[in-house]
Order: C-alpha cells, then sequence, then structure tokens
C-alpha cells in the first residue's frame, strides 16, 4: 500500500512513456509531424491516461474563439491526453503549441510537491541511456514499472504557466531532478487569452537537463489540480511538431 501511494503521488508523469518498447507512430515518419490538429475525430486517437488513485481530468473537443481545442475541465483531478511519437535526436526541431486560461490556480507552486497543479502543462519524454539514473531515480522507475507496467521517462520534460517564476525558470521536479519545467508564461497579464508559442526543443532541452537530448518519444497534455484540490478549466489549441533540418 505505501508503494502504490507513492506511485501516485509522485507519478503524475512516471507513466508518460520513456522507453524503446514503443513503436514509432505514423506522425513521426513525417519531416513535418502535425500531431494534432484537434478535430472531433482525430482528438479520439489520443490516448487518455488515467492515474491510480486520482480523479480523471476532462477532455473534450471544442470550437473556443473560431479554433479547434481541446477542452480540459480538473476538478481535484490530475490525467493527460498522450500520444507515442519516435522522433530521433538529430530531427528534433520546434514543437508549435496555444493554450487559452481563465484563471490561475492560486494555491499552486509547481516547485512543491504538496501543490503542484497547473492549468496547462505541454509534456514531452525523452529516451536515454537509464544506466545512469541515480539510486533514487533506478528505484521510482521500478516502481513505475511494476505498478503501472511503464517505467520513468529517462527525462521529462514541460511547459508550463506558473503563477509568478518568470519565462525562462527552470523548475526541477521535488520529486525527480528526472522531469524539469520550463516557464514560458507567468502571471496574469496574459489571462482569457489564446497565446500561441514555438519552442527550440532541443535549446529547452539543453537548457533544463544541461545535456544534449536523446530521441523524443512521448507527447501530451495535462491539466491537474488534485494536489490543491481546487477546479480548473483551460483550452489548448493546436499542437505540432515540425522536424529539424
Amino acid at each position: 500500500m505505501l508503494a502504490l501511494t507513492k506511485i501516485a503521488s509522485l507519478g503524475l508523469l512516471l507513466p508518460l512513456l520513456g522507453c524503446a518498447s514503443f513503436a514509432p507512430s505514423l506522425e513521426s515518419e513525417r519531416r513535418y509531424s502535425a500531431i494534432s490538429p484537434w478535430t472531433q475525430a482525430s482528438a479520439h486517437a489520443w490516448r487518455h491516461h488515467k492515474f491510480p488513485g486520482k480523479g480523471s481530468t476532462q477532455f473534450t473537443y471544442a470550437r473556443q474563439d473560431g479554433r479547434d481545442a481541446m477542452a480540459a475541465s480538473a476538478v481535484s483531478s490530475a490525467s493527460m491526453l498522450r500520444q507515442t511519437v519516435h522522433i530521433p535526436p538529430d530531427q528534433l526541431g520546434q514543437v508549435k503549441f496555444s493554450w487559452k486560461v481563465p484563471e490561475l490556480i492560486a494555491q499552486a507552486d509547481m516547485a512543491l510537491r504538496e501543490v503542484d497543479d497547473s492549468p496547462v502543462r505541454i509534456v514531452l519524454a525523452f529516451d536515454g541511456d537509464r544506466s545512469r539514473f541515480s539510486a533514487k531515480n533506478a528505484m521510482l522507475s521500478e516502481l513505475s514499472h511494476a505498478i503501472t507496467g511503464e517505467p520513468l521517462p529517462y527525462a521529462t520534460l514541460m511547459y508550463v504557466w506558473c503563477n509568478s517564476r518568470a519565462p525562462g525558470t527552470v523548475i526541477i521536479n521535488p520529486r525527480t531532478d528526472r522531469i524539469r519545467t520550463l516557464v514560458v508564461e507567468s502571471g496574469g497579464k496574459n489571462l482569457n487569452q489564446w497565446l500561441d508559442y514555438e519552442r527550440d526543443i532541443r535549446a529547452d532541452y539543453v537548457k533544463a537537463f544541461g545535456e544534449s537530448p536523446g530521441a523524443l518519444v512521448g507527447i501530451g497534455i495535462m491539466t491537474d489540480t488534485d494536489n490543491t484540490r481546487s477546479t480548473t478549466q483551460a483550452w489548448y489549441g493546436q499542437l505540432t511538431l515540425a522536424a529539424g533540418k
């Protein structure tokens, strides 16, 4: 029971998929990969991943301000939509995404495990040499595999909207240093409007982890309020990967 509880609280991001057992998706074979746009049909191609012991965030296709979007509604819940890819390191390019957030989660702080929630997250999982894991991370990976059937990804990089930290800040997850968060939006100035981003995956990975990335093996969106026991809503726009030259 203790191990299960530990993984449940630890594992918001552990099950994102991070090893070579996942076959490349059709999208990852193209030089220009459209992971979405969201449409009523394509939205169902994403897998809704639920976490042990957690309520599920509701993800539904929506038209929002004339855009195809994925609406996320979280009530003391945490889950994600995810898709498996396989993009080699030498083909990593840009990730383009957009979101609209009506309000922030007042109590949230992603540097504190007790209140580690966010209205929006873009999540990228990478392969790598797990023999380099610390003893703690190796144990967490084994626990995750035993309970969820999926090991801890070698590295997970998230793009988030933070309550107070400046854009460009890297937050190391309080549970494992193999999950790192890059703040791309901060504070309440740009709430309730669509914001569009284009990020260099390789450069952001190097900034966050201090090393070159391995293959990109998973991508997801996640809205969570389980730790703060709060309610939030957000919309995700198109999410695309552009291969490097």
